[in-house]
């Protein structure tokens, strides 16, 4: 499944095939416009390179981070950059915001994209977020963007936010998750998965995995629902399975996932 992610992504880095994750480009709106729909201002995407906006959240968790000057922020799945750049901004010079992307053609995506905005305090790392490649205690805040739905391993990427991150620091991410269970086609799809559905973690569950690595004071900070048969597209496989579905299914399938803001603290030391 990796390898399959891996490709999917190195692929929508290159510009060769655009993201099934919903909502997503699959829909038919520019990158910007997805990003404006899902919480980012026309403001904030002035502020970084365009070919750093892909489209790819499910939120803008930066504008829900409360970054202050000069902290240590690490991006889990930073893509293209849109996320890091954001924060660096918050940061300032004193401050550092580092991306872990475990897509090789994304991270260099990336590096290019800070050295066309001119971004001095960012950095981009080659990393899987179950096994992230720095120190523990580094951190002030993680965010992450529809991106810990693909991990295999939840509660590891849990862990390793849980280790970076000094006594005190936050957790901040947007991710999608299940209210309802999905059809068994949907489940076994590949596509699915890569396109942050399959995937999908039952919201009680997730918020578990979170609490178990060791976070407290977590809180839902906002839930939107999200209309998936909206952002279906153009991809011919998954037409495909929906095209075999029964309405029943359909139905569950529409009203299964939502997108979830969820905020934590790292309140002792392990």
């Amino acid at each position: 499944m990796k390898k399959l992610i891996k490709k999917m992504y190195g692929s929508i880095a290159k510009g060769k095939t655009k993201s099934c994750c919903a909502p997503s480009t699959c829909c038919g709106s520019s990158a910007s416009g997805v990003s404006e729909k899902i919480g980012y201002t026309k403001e904030e995407l002035n502020l970084i390179p365009q070919e750093a906006d892909m489209g790819l959240g499910c939120g803008n968790p930066v504008a829900l981070a409360s970054l202050k000057e000069g902290e240590m922020v690490v991006d889990f799945g930073s893509g293209g950059g849109i996320d890091v750049f954001l924060a660096a901004k918050k940061v300032g010079e004193k401050g550092k915001v580092i991306g872990i992307d475990m897509t090789k053609e994304m991270v260099e995506k990336a590096q290019k994209n800070a050295q066309r905005g001119g971004f001095k305090n960012v950095e981009f790392k080659l990393g899987d977020i179950e096994n992230i490649p720095l120190q523990n205690d580094i951190a002030d805040c993680i965010i992450s963007n529809c991106v810990i739905n693909l991990a295999q391993d939840k509660q590891q990427v849990f862990k390793e936010a849980f280790r970076i991150l000094k006594r005190g620091g936050r957790l901040m991410i947007t991710d999608m998750v299940l209210i309802a269970d999905l059809p068994a086609k949907i489940l076994k799809s590949a596509e699915m998965y890569t396109g942050c559905i399959s995937g999908a973690l039952n919201k009680a569950d997730y918020l578990e995995k979170i609490r178990n690595a060791g976070f407290g004071k977590i809180t839902i900070v906002k839930e939107d629902p999200v209309r998936l048969l909206e952002y279906i597209g153009s991809d011919e496989t998954i037409k495909s399975i929906i095209k075999n579905m029964s309405d029943k299914e359909i139905n569950a399938v529409s009203n299964a996932l939502v997108s979830i803001k969820i905020s934590a603290k790292k309140l002792f030391s392990r």
